[in-house]
């Protein structure tokens, strides 16, 4: 029989000591979060390491971030990288073991280094850049032309952001008075629904187009803009399977995204990238405009071009009026003398006109002596006729058919009594 067994609170506190005993220290952990979620101030962490080559966990823990300790760090963390604390991200911790009698074991985080993640963020982004690269994609965007009255846009947006509004009322309100159709496909411009959204509204802009009833489609470009939410939480632009929906999609795509920092791998393989949504409108409005100039220009060039062309036509017309009247006498001299030479010649060509149509006339004659029916019968031959008509094969004729003969003094008739052979 065992000495008195532990209870289990009392065996966790033996657990607690010993590793405060043996891990007394903070120390730096390189992770990749699994989970990472923010509840009653306090940040919970599931951190996991995969193997490189099989892509496999093969390490997990649980991590926290208290309150005192998280809203120091989260600040100082999202200013840095531009992004929240997000799962997927790799990041560099400071922690020191903890193991609690009711709540078991955790890593507890005094400090983490956002420039470990603004590293392995970069590595990221240029893998992406360099596949979209190699597929050959990366430039597509780039390739296509703006059609020059772009006025029918398709948007995608938070239906509700600031950002979309301004974009809207710019183009209404635009000094020329032109007319845009801007048709909003809504998207969740932030956090992680981001990437599957966004192609989620690209999709149905294709769908759209393919249903109309017109080659040309429904839109003239595609306009993603984002305004309003947290400058922080932009990880969702930066996406290898959103970067190669938009770098292939048919229709010139426009960015506004609405941040300062660096170009964005959506911003990078888009048509066009601005700033924001109202300098997307005003991209729009700017298209139009020089476009209008050009046919101003064109305009002035063809109405130029119409009037130097009168003028030439009129000293034209001034100086082959000068020229009518002794054109005129020479014409009329010229047909006098002409008449009179036709008058000279017409009796001696009527005459042979006429000579050579006596001739054709009793070389016809003699042709149709040949043809006449009345000299064949003289010659001994005769005619059959059934019905007024010749019979030329005797199998159209039946017993009973009544048939005529023609010979050289009369005709007779006559009954068929058997099957000609």
């Amino acid at each position: 029989m065992p000495s008195k067994p532990y209870t289990l609170r009392q065996l966790n506190l033996l657990v607690r000591d010993a590793i405060a005993m043996r891990l007394p220290d903070e120390y730096w952990v390189e992770a990749e979060l699994s989970e990472c979620r923010e509840h009653g101030g306090h940040c919970y962490m599931e951190l996991i390491e995969k193997d490189e080559r099989s892509n496999t966990p093969v390490a997990r823990a649980s991590a926290k971030c208290w309150r005192q300790t998280w809203q120091l760090v989260r600040p100082y963390f999202e200013r840095t990288t531009g992004q929240p604390l997000r799962a997927g991200m790799k990041v560099l911790l400071r922690v020191y073991a903890q193991f609690h009698e009711a709540y078991g074991f955790s890593w507890i985080v005094s400090d983490i280094d956002p420039t470990y993640t603004l590293g392995d963020m970069a590595r990221r982004r240029q893998d992406i850049i360099r596949q979209l690269k190699e597929e050959g994609v990366f430039d597509m965007q780039r390739e296509l032309r703006l059609p020059l009255f772009a006025q029918r846009i398709a948007v995608i947006s938070a239906p509700a952001a600031a950002g979309y509004g301004d974009f809207m009322r710019q183009l209404e309100d635009n000094e020329y008075g032109f007319r845009f159709s801007a048709t909003l496909f809504p998207a969740v411009m932030q956090g992680e629904q981001v990437e599957q959204s966004i192609i989620s509204a690209l999709n149905a802009i294709y769908a759209t187009t393919l249903s109309a009833p017109s080659q040309a489609g429904l839109y003239d470009c595609v306009v993603i803009i984002r305004g309003g939410g947290a400058t922080a939480d932009l990880s969702g632009f930066d996406t290898l399977a959103l970067a190669e929906n938009v770098a292939q999609f048919p229709l010139p795509v426009i960015t506004g995204i609405g941040h300062e920092r660096d170009e964005s791998i959506l911003d990078m393989v888009s048509h066009t990238r601005v700033k924001t949504p109202t300098a997307a409108a005003a991209f729009l409005i700017d298209n139009l405009r020089r476009v209008l100039e050009r046919i101003e220009r064109a305009e002035a060039g063809l109405s130029q071009y119409v009037t130097n062309r009168l003028r030439s036509q009129q000293q034209r017309l001034s100086q082959l009026a000068t020229l009518i009247p002794t054109l005129a006498m020479r014409v009329v001299g010229d047909g006098r003398h002409r008449i009179e030479l036709l008058q000279r010649r017409m009796p001696v060509a009527i005459e042979r006109r006429m000579t050579a149509q006596k001739h054709r006339l009793e070389q016809l004659a003699l042709k149709l002596q040949g043809f006449d029916p009345q000299i064949l019968l003289a010659r001994g031959y005769s005619i059959t006729l059934k019905d007024g008509r010749a019979v030329r094969d005797p199998a159209a004729l039946r017993p009973g058919d009544e048939i005529e003969t023609r010979v050289e003094k009369g005709t007779f008739r006559s009954t068929v009594t058997q099957q000609p052979r």
